[in-house]
């Protein structure tokens, strides 16, 4: 696995699953054209580009420039890297028929080819990985998720951290392990707590 700080936004669920089986970062998935009205995700997605920074890797088709010049143009504040990859004609396995273009996706092209187009954006893998151990339990135990109040504490332990306040508990996970250990979640919690 290759350990990258930055967030990366793909289209589809199918790009995101392709990369997870090689890549070990966040993958933020914009389901195509439906980042234009999703506006939790590009809360995320602008949170990503000033903490970690975001690298873009849409498909090579107009769809694809489409939205990587939308994010590019909301993404006011922080770091945006772009991953090309190349013209490659065909169609997916899962489709019954090609593209309107006809070019392979992410989820169509080989995972070498996608390697060799990180590489060439600079794009290489990362040295100081933080441990991915705050899991849905860990929320649980915090009183961050099951109680009465849990909602109320996430909203404000997100706004500590500058977060968006609409996040999910998945991506709240997932935002929180690229930040710091279950250990230094649980000191913040009650630091948090004595405020009150």
């Amino acid at each position: 696995m290759i350990k990258i700080n930055e967030a990366i936004i793909v289209e589809g669920k199918y790009d995101k699953i392709k990369l997870a089986s090689v890549i070990d970062a966040v993958i933020i998935v914009t389901n195509g054209f439906g980042i234009f009205k999703d506006r939790e995700k590009l809360e995320l997605i602008r949170y990503y580009a000033q903490k970690t920074g975001i690298i873009i890797l849409t498909d090579s088709d107009s769809a694809g420039r489409k939205i990587r010049g939308y994010i590019k143009g909301a993404v006011k504040n922080g770091s945006v890297r772009n991953v090309h990859i190349p013209d490659i004609f065909g169609k997916e396995k899962r489709k019954t028929k090609a593209s309107a273009e006809g070019k392979l996706g992410v989820e169509g092209v080989e995972i070498g080819i996608i390697l060799e187009a990180f590489e060439k954006a600079g794009i290489t893998a990362s040295e100081n990985a933080l441990p991915r151990d705050i899991t849905k339990l860990t929320l649980y135990e915090l009183g961050l998720s099951g109680g009465t109040d849990s909602s109320l504490l996430r909203k404000k332990l997100q706004l500590s951290l500058g977060l968006p306040s609409l996040m999910s508990a998945a991506s709240l996970i997932e935002v929180l392990n690229t930040m710091m250990t279950a250990e230094e979640l649980s000191r913040k919690m009650k630091a948090l707590e004595e405020e009150k």
